[in-house]
């Protein structure tokens, strides 16, 4: 199996459907710091899908909600991870949360349609950034087999493989952006919406 890089999760194939669009999910910044203290503050970890895990994470579950949890193991921490029940202190995506929300069956299936299942990641680094950063929400783009963490800099995207932009907003089904680090001419436009799956990371290397 090949090894997934930074940022990328592996999934486990259940339920799944091919052709699932990008969509973005948005977390509060302060649940999701809480569920990495949990986790750095274990010495023992859930296990994935290779087998024993030896380093704090967080899990995406796509099941009862949508929500990110932390791998830690501890007095309290149930060894089984589950997609048919959570917990209401996880951090669980806006407007996907079954304690609040009571169309969050819909707008799950709007971004999984019918996936589900346990994303094991390797995000926690980049999401602690964020949070160190001061940022007061968290954006994972995905689209049901990789995620990534959506980072506000300069030039962090292009469209056509082409146009630099940088991102300024996104919501579940397109992005707001501004070109940045182009011809000055072309610069100078005003912010315009564009579909997630226009948008390219400069690491990618389609990009090349």
């Amino acid at each position: 199996m090949e090894t997934p890089g930074a940022g990328q999760i592996l999934t486990f194939p259940c339920n799944t459907k091919k052709d699932i669009p990008m969509a973005i999910l948005k977390f509060s910044a302060s649940a999701v710091a809480a569920q990495i203290a949990h986790a750095r503050s274990c010495s023992t970890f859930l296990p994935n899908w290779n087998g024993p895990v030896d380093r704090p994470a967080l899990i995406l579950i796509v099941g009862n909600g949508v929500h990110l949890r932390s791998n830690g193991i501890d007095g309290s921490t149930t060894r089984i991870v589950t997609t048919e029940q959570s917990d209401p202190s996880f951090a669980f995506a806006n407007g996907i949360n079954p304690f609040r929300d009571s169309d969050w069956m819909a707008q799950r299936q709007m971004a999984f349609r019918d996936l589900t299942g346990q994303f094991y990641t390797d995000i926690l680094d980049d999401v602690q950034t964020l949070i160190d950063r001061g940022q007061g929400a968290i954006r994972l783009a995905t689209d049901g087999h990789s995620i990534r963490v959506f980072v506000r800099r300069a030039s962090d995207f292009l469209i056509g493989g082409t146009f630099r932009v940088i991102l300024k907003d996104a919501c579940d089904t397109f992005a707001i952006v501004q070109n940045c680090g182009n011809c000055e001419d072309f610069d100078a436009m005003q912010p315009y919406r564009v579909p997630l799956d226009a948008l390219m990371e400069l690491e990618d290397r389609r990009a090349a």
